[in-house]
């Protein structure tokens, strides 16, 4: 790694085919607060849209930002490229999906010194480039703890507090000197699981409710399907690549054990007795229960009832599903 600056934040945007984001994303980072010198480090898998090209309209007239190619594609290798590039005493992960205020950086790094961590972020508020009745239902089940659990960044804290992970946090660099860099059989996962890793080595990991960054989540069922099941496949790969649970947090298998409850009572029934099937019908008629409770009480701004219901039904099914097929996965490769 290069010699660091004391005093610079080097921020590390792994990105691929993010023409949609990436000029939103750039412009928020430029806008930080003078006082603090940055660098912007932007690592591009191999983009076959428009992502270079406003990049490169970006960098010609601001000489901090940087464009490095990632010739593996993959996040975890376009993270690692970055941080080994660095020239920054901080280091900052962000994401092409994301826009930051102008005293994100700021904020962390006072708070970073007050709190004496090793990383730390702000709270995320999930937002959408284009509101829809879709848009909106997908935003909402992205930030209720009934579609993501307790993953307090994304429902927010009310004062800072020790986390396992947090989103496009800033790190001193000697966190990644002692915990070294992100694992890149990790395809998903892989900022987890350094947090994990961190947390096991004693470091000490903050999220604060004094700063917030945008993220934009993806605006239609399919794109959020695809993405969730991604997410869900990769949890037991996580879990068999690290040969350690505690990669992750509970909250990751939760859709994998609903979906469970329902599928694996059909096998004995069919066996042994047709009884077992209450058990599938229990869980659904819970999961009803709770689901329509509590799309009912959410504030519907912008969308209505039931497209909030079938965002939830979207997440937790194509999440759950992911991680059922991960188990054949898991199955295939103990065998």
């Amino acid at each position: 790694m290069p010699e660091s600056n004391n005093d610079m934040v080097s921020i590390i945007i792994p990105c691929r085919n993010e023409a949609k984001y990436i000029s939103h994303c750039i412009d928020s980072l430029l806008a930080v607060k003078n006082d603090i010198p940055v660098e912007i480090i932007i690592v591009d898998g191999k983009s076959n849209d428009e992502t270079k090209k406003i990049i490169s309209e970006k960098y010609s007239s601001n000489n901090n930002i940087k464009l490095i190619e990632n010739a593996e594609i993959i996040t975890p290798f376009g993270l690692n490229t970055g941080i080994k590039n660095a020239n920054g005493n901080y280091i900052m992960i962000a994401s092409a999906h994301s826009a930051y205020p102008n005293n994100y950086i700021s904020t962390l790094l006072n708070e970073m010194k007050e709190l004496q961590c090793d990383g730390i972020g702000g709270v995320m508020k999930t937002e959408v480039l284009n509101s829809t009745k879709t848009s909106e239902g997908i935003r909402i089940a992205l930030t209720h703890p009934f579609g993501v659990g307790n993953a307090l960044f994304r429902t927010g804290v009310i004062s800072p507090q020790q986390v396992d992970t947090v989103p496009f946090g800033i790190y001193k660099k000697s966190f990644f000197n002692d915990v070294g860099l992100y694992n890149t059989k990790l395809i998903r996962n892989h900022d987890i699981e350094l947090s994990k890793r961190a947390l096991r080595k004693g470091k000490k990991i903050c999220l604060t409710p004094s700063v917030s960054c945008t993220y934009y989540a993806r605006e239609t069922y399919k794109k959020l399907a695809a993405n969730n099941f991604k997410n869900g496949l990769w949890n037991l790969k996580t879990v068999f690549i690290t040969r350690n649970f505690n990669s992750l947090s509970l909250r990751h298998f939760i859709p994998l054990l609903f979906l469970l409850s329902i599928i694996l009572p059909v096998i004995p029934s069919m066996l042994i007795s047709f009884k077992f099937m209450l058990v599938s019908a229990l869980s659904v008629f819970l999961y009803l229960m709770f689901l329509f409770k509590i799309t009912f009480s959410t504030n519907k701004k912008g969308t209505d009832f039931f497209h909030v219901l079938y965002a939830f039904i979207t997440l937790h099914i194509s999440y759950g599903a992911g991680s059922a097929i991960g188990l054949f996965y898991f199955y295939k490769i103990i065998k």
